[in-house]
């Protein structure tokens, strides 16, 4: 097998080849780095709380060093030239290497300290994520977890996340992304004893559409649902969409007080349906059988501390969904 070459056997050949005196500055790197992942001056300097005059200094600097272009500026957008392109691989893995080195010696003690960003959907902050972060910051006190929550997946290398919890029906498609898989995550039909009291028994996929659905998203012209049998057949029904919202929270609340019939993934619903507040309707049939994985940006190495809360979760978060 052949030997790993190391970040300075990477770089030092091709500053050589171009003639190049080997003085680096390490800001340069650094710099040049976030400029290319946060595409752009203003957002790069933005994350880093210092001036777009500084950024440019040092990038330009960089390229006068090396004798090329890295990037080509327009008034409206910073474009990556392909030698930028090649160049970043390299200064991307040098970084890394200044990170784990720093990481390194701040956990010498066994303590684990630094910041972690973690990004997640409101439904699985509300519902899964919490009381395990809270649990983590306890057992860590210098540890700093910054969790940013949204329903829009997050970018992670431009938005600076160190990892997601993303849910998930296909495969993510992003290969540059380290992906490991946490729980499968069903989401049966949920109503309230309340409303059943009221209507005739639920016994096919086409009396839903003689009640109000209460559903996860926007209104659509179609308004139609996907359902899935015990055997993994596909089926489609029209519903009523009474009540649709963003907040998994507003349409279980809507659900528990008999306003119609809803689609949730089963960990939001746990403790209503152990209480009686919620009753599964149609219970051989899905609306999604979707995954939930972790996802983290493809390094050279991994940081301690963000290892640790990576291991935390994929070891805790299956117990809390099911």
């Amino acid at each position: 097998m052949a030997q790993k070459q190391t970040i300075i056997e990477l770089i030092v050949p091709y500053l050589e080849q171009n003639k190049v005196l080997v003085k680096l500055d390490l800001n340069d790197y650094y710099y040049f780095v976030h400029v290319v992942e946060k595409q752009g001056y203003t957002a790069a300097a933005t994350a880093l709380q210092m001036p777009k005059s500084r950024l440019s200094r040092h990038v330009a600097q960089l390229e006068a060093r090396l004798g090329i272009r890295l990037l080509q500026r327009t008034s409206r957008h910073v474009a990556v030239t392909q030698e930028g392109k090649h160049f970043y691989e390299h200064a991307r893995k040098l970084v890394d290497a200044m990170e784990l080195a720093e990481s390194a010696m701040k956990n010498t003690r066994g303590k684990l300290s630094g910041n972690a960003v973690i990004s997640c959907s409101t439904g699985v902050a509300q519902y899964a994520l919490g009381e395990l972060l809270i649990e983590f910051a306890e057992q860590h006190p210098q540890l700093q977890i910054e969790q940013r929550v949204s329903n829009n997946m997050a970018n992670l290398i431009s938005e600076g996340v160190d990892l997601a919890i993303r849910g998930h029906s296909t495969i993510l498609p992003d290969s540059s992304l380290i992906q490991r898989s946490i729980a499968r995550v069903d989401w049966p039909l949920f109503a309230s004893p309340v409303l059943l009291e009221k209507v005739t028994p639920l016994k096919d996929t086409t009396d839903l559409a003689q009640l109000n659905f209460l559903k996860v998203g926007r209104f659509n012209q179609a308004n139609t649902i996907n359902l899935i049998d015990s055997n993994g057949q596909n089926t489609s029904q029209t519903v009523v969409a009474k009540l649709c919202s963003e907040d998994m929270s507003t349409l279980k609340r809507a659900a528990i007080a008999g306003l119609g019939v809803t689609s949730l993934p089963n960990y939001v619903c746990k403790s209503e349906l152990k209480s009686g507040e919620l009753v599964r309707v149609l219970p051989q049939y899905l609306t999604q059988a979707a995954h939930l994985s972790l996802v983290m940006p493809s390094r050279l190495g991994v940081p301690a501390h963000i290892k640790a809360l990576a291991d935390f979760i994929r070891d805790k978060l299956p117990c809390v969904m099911n």
